[in-house]
């Protein structure tokens, strides 16, 4: 197990009604709120005018910034930061799933850093003050509503990046999962994808004696794939999305990848099919993910052994491991066909003519400076051009 250093500040209120009380929450923490939303989903809900009251009874000024899409972009963000700027916000709060509170987060680093915001993402430049967030979860999936991390597009370079630090974790998050309820299945299925491929960025690892995170990250995603078929039935199942919902935050709140050295060249692959061809990000990881375990998994074939038994319940013999994969990655494949999620790349719309464009701007090969994916095994752009092959 290696060393770590874990600080997750965010405060986390859970539960029914607890949206209610945001203004009471932000008042000893702000005098003027940017609200930071997406479409008018949360005006027809009537979320909107739940969220303003609960401002104005707490004398908090407001000014408001919808129109955020999915995978984000970073043109949103920089009107952000120019609003911000001017109004004087000294707080951002986020209305919606992971793309909103990335552009948040993406607009609070904008506003205290000296020129593009963009140059962060591109340069990985280390920021030390951020505007503090918070946040109000809508679409449980990226897991941003405690993570340090924020993604955003740059659709004019057709670029997809992230970009983490400590000052991005939200200073405090609600979560009511009767928010969830009107929530259309495909949301629901890409939202698990999502979260799920958080856990396995961080189990697939070649670290040893990692038992109590390994545990975790197994009880996680059975609790999320079991309670994921039950909202899929009934969209107001309350307790199901109560393990639907947690599970996302705990997915990617970094408990999960303590002490072990961790993975994500599935997200990076699948950055490049958003960027490019603006898919939903669950859909491609959903794609991604399994091509990638059959293409990898023979570098360390107990760990995806251990998979299949814990997680997806494969029973066999172990003097044929790789019979026991191959029906673990069958039955992965199952579930996401259960949920509605794509199997191959051209039910994305994509076919081969930039299979290798998006392999060698995933590796950064394009720009003359190759950084291979992933840790597990490390992912030169031949060999991500045929993980995509095998995805197609």
């Amino acid at each position: 197990m290696l060393n770590f250093d874990l600080h997750i500040p965010t405060r986390i209120l859970f539960g029914r009604d607890t949206h209610k009380e945001i203004g009471t929450l932000l008042q000893p923490h702000a005098k003027k709120v940017l609200l930071h939303f997406g479409g008018t989903s949360i005006k027809k809900s009537g979320l909107y005018d739940a969220v303003t009251a609960s401002l104005k009874e707490s004398d908090l000024e407001f000014v408001e910034l919808g129109g955020v899409v999915p995978n984000p972009r970073v043109s949103l963000v920089r009107e952000g930061i120019a609003l911000c700027r001017k109004e004087g916000v000294d707080l951002i709060l986020a209305v919606g799933g992971g793309s909103v509170i990335d552009s948040a987060k993406a607009i609070a680093m904008g506003v205290c850093c000296e020129g593009d915001v963009w140059e962060l993402y591109e340069q990985q430049k280390p920021i030390t003050k951020a505007l503090p967030v918070a946040t109000i979860l809508t679409i449980p999936a990226a897991g941003s509503e405690s993570s340090n991390g924020t993604v955003v597009t740059n659709e004019e370079k057709q670029m997809k990046l992230g970009y983490g630090s400590v000052h991005l974790r939200p200073l405090l998050s609600v979560m009511n999962p009767e928010l969830f309820f009107t929530l259309p299945k495909n949301q629901i299925a890409n939202g698990v994808a999502d979260m799920m491929s958080h856990i396995f960025e961080r189990y697939f690892t070649n670290t040893v004696h990692t038992d109590l995170t390994d545990g975790l990250c197994e009880t996680t995603l059975r609790t999320i794939m079991k309670n994921a078929v039950r909202v899929f039935s009934d969209v107001r199942d309350y307790d199901a999305w109560c393990q639907v919902g947690f599970g996302g935050t705990i997915a990617h709140n970094d408990l999960l990848g303590l002490g072990r050295e961790q993975d994500w060249a599935c997200h990076g692959m699948e950055h490049e099919l958003s960027a490019i061809y603006d898919v939903a990000h669950g859909a491609g990881l959903a794609v991604l993910t399994p091509a990638w375990m059959q293409y990898v998994y023979k570098t360390n074939a107990n760990m995806f052994v251990q998979f299949a038994v814990n997680v997806m319940g494969v029973e066999g013999s172990y003097r044929d491991p790789d019979a026991i994969v191959m029906e673990g990655i069958a039955r992965l494949r199952g579930f996401y066909k259960k949920m509605g999620l794509p199997s191959t790349l051209s039910e994305l719309g994509i076919d081969e003519s930039k299979l290798e464009v998006m392999a060698k701007k995933a590796t950064g090969e394009t720009y003359g400076a190759e950084q291979p994916l992933g840790n597990l095994k490390k992912l030169y752009w031949q060999d991500v051009l045929e993980i995509y092959k095998l995805a197609k």
